[in-house]
């Protein structure tokens, strides 16, 4: 540190400082800006997701089989 720099100027990357990714092309033009929000929604929408999964599984086995019909019955809806 030099004698005339403060001990707020100084910059220091500390656990609690923010964090972006910047995605850009080829010809160096700014693509797109992921920030630590897109990844906590993009977890909670694989958390609901997984949990919407486990719950439709569980409802789809416990409910009863649809019975299947035989080809020799005559149809209900006829059509003259």
């Amino acid at each position: 540190m030099g004698k005339f720099e403060s001990p707020q100027t100084q910059s220091k990357l500390g656990a609690d400082e923010g964090w972006a990714v910047q995605i850009y092309s080829r010809n160096r033009r700014l693509l797109c800006v992921l920030e630590p929000s897109h990844g906590w929604v993009f977890l909670i929408g694989c958390g609901v997701g997984l949990l919407l999964a486990i719950v439709w599984f569980n409802i789809a086995r416990h409910s009863t089989p649809l019975v299947p019909t035989s080809p020799t019955e005559s149809p209900i809806l006829q059509v003259d």
